[in-house]
Parts: C-alpha cells; sequence; structure tokens
C-alpha cells in the first residue's frame, strides 16, 4: 500500500559491495554481496516508517543511502516530488537541508574537538550563512532547551554529557534546520531500556510540534510497537512484509516476521 501525498518514495534501491577476491562466482568473476536487494517503498508525510530487521539485513545502508550519504547502484528516490539521484551542487545542498539523521551511536556522532554549542549550530552555519553569529547562538540554545539541555551546556564537550544527553544533542542539531524528514538510525539502541524510552517519548513529542515525518530504523519489534504507523520487515536486503504497524506485528503473513516475534514476550498494543 503506498500511502497517499508521499513525501518520500524510493524504486527497486539496489546496493551492493565487492567481495574478498577469493569469493568467486560460478562465472570465475569476483562475487558481489547485495546489501539492498530491490527495495521500494512510499513514506506519507507525517508518518513514522519503521523498518526492522536483524543485524546485517541492510537496514543502516538503505538509511544512508536515502539521505545519499552513500550511493545506490540503481533505483530512484523521490523526495518531495524531485529525484534525488539528479540533483548535485546547490540544488542537493538546498533538498538535503529538508532531511536530517539522527546516529546510533550519539558519542562518536559528535565532534569530540567541538563544543556543544558549535554542534548544534553547526548546520546553521552551514546553510544559512546569512545568519550572525548571535542568532545562530540564539537558535541553539533555544534547541537546546527544546531537547530539555540547559544553556550552560553550550560551552561543554561532548564527553561532559551522558549518552542520553549525547542523544539529544545530536537530536538538537538533527532539528535546528527544522528538516520535513528525519531518518533515526537505531537512536535509542545504544542506551538504557528508561533513557531510551524518554527519548522516544521526546522524538514522539518534537514529530507533533513540528510536523516531522520520521523513518524509523530498528532490530527491536517493542521499539518498534511504541512509535511506528507502518512498518517493514526486512531480511538480507529485501522487505518480506510491509503494512500498518497493527497488522504486522500482530497477524503477520510472512513466516519470518512470525519468527521474528516469536522470540519476543509480548507486544504492546498500538
Amino acid at each position: 500500500m503506498i500511502p497517499a501525498e508521499s513525501l518520500l518514495e524510493t524504486r527497486s534501491l539496489v546496493k551492493s559491495y565487492g567481495r574478498a577476491a577469493r569469493f568467486l562466482s560460478s562465472e570465475g568473476q569476483a562475487a558481489r554481496f547485495i546489501a539492498v536487494d530491490g527495495v521500494s517503498f512510499s513514506v506519507a508525510a507525517g508518518e513514522t516508517f519503521a523498518i526492522v530487521g536483524e543485524s546485517g539485513c541492510g537496514k543502516t545502508t538503505l538509511a544512508r543511502m536515502l539521505l545519499r550519504l552513500i550511493e545506490p547502484d540503481s533505483g530512484e528516490i523521490v523526495f518531495a516530488g524531485q529525484d534525488l539521484l539528479k540533483l548535485s551542487g546547490e540544488a542537493l545542498r538546498l533538498k538535503r537541508r529538508q532531511m536530517q539523521m539522527i546516529f546510533q551511536d550519539p558519542f562518536a556522532s559528535l565532534n569530540p574537538r567541538m563544543r556543544v554549542g558549535a554542534i548544534v549550530a553547526e548546520p546553521l552555519a552551514i546553510h544559512e550563512p546569512e545568519l550572525s553569529g548571535a542568532e545562530r547562538r540564539d537558535r541553539a540554545v533555544a534547541m537546546l532547551k527544546r531537547v530539555g539541555l540547559t544553556d550552560d551546556g553550550m560551552k561543554r564537550y561532548p564527553h561532559e554529557f551522558s549518552g542520553g544527553q549525547r542523544q539529544r544533542v545530536g537530536i538538537a542539531r538533527a532539528l535546528i534546520l527544522r528538516p520535513q524528514l528525519v531518518v533515526a538510525d537505531e537512536p535509542v539502541s545504544a542506551l538504557d531500556v528508561s533513557v531510551g524510552a524518554q527519548v522516544l517519548l521526546l522524538l514522539q513529542e518534537l514529530q507533533r510540534e513540528f510536523g516531522l515525518t520520521y523513518i524509523f530504523i530498528s532490530h527491536s519489534l517493542p521499539v518498534v510497537a511504541q512509535v511506528a504507523t507502518r512498518v517493514a520487515v526486512m531480511r538480507t536486503g529485501r522487505f518480506v512484509e510491509v503494512g500498518d504497524v497493527e497488522q504486522v506485528l500482530h497477524a503477520p503473513a510472512d513466516a519470518y516476521t512470525k519468527e521474528l516475534l516469536a522470540a519476543v514476550p509480548e507486544l504492546p498494543r498500538v
């Protein structure tokens, strides 16, 4: 099912990587590992589309392709009516400001040599260079406060914050440009359960407040049940099942989805 008023649509995305020379195909050529194998889906404005699957299934590769952090071998990525793969230079830069990413590791994704205020304000310096330093600072302070941090954190470094606080810094950086689409790649998997739950609630609040569309990457079915409106189950580079979260998680059609669910004691109803 393709939702109406799609903000993002992918068509037959493929990404492969070369294997070591010792892995040869039947024709004697170096074999390739297919990380994403013909994935197509569509995301409506304002929804949370979750992609769930085990480690190594291709979720993160797909997420990075959506923002053109890596390039697909073939396929299309249409965002707000434009094919991203046909954009370059200034046109691509303008589009990219509308698409941001929250990374899995809240420490590795933050520059340890930069103060938090500079980290959060950096996208403004890149995409809105006409702003004064004071204006960038004011907007960074406001966004840090919105994610639950105080302005005294502006002069501190990432290592001075807890994991949950660092992830809030990452969220503030991602939202400072007021994007339309946020790709969240395992945003709570590195956090304690209670801290992760607080971050999930924050993400839901921010979605309602700013009208955000989320693509939420996760290996955790309970997390997906909490945040998603629709979900795709991914296995070895392909989507094996896509549908409304209630249907997929409580009345799955695919055998692999059933296997994943069997390993979870109980899922919350949505």
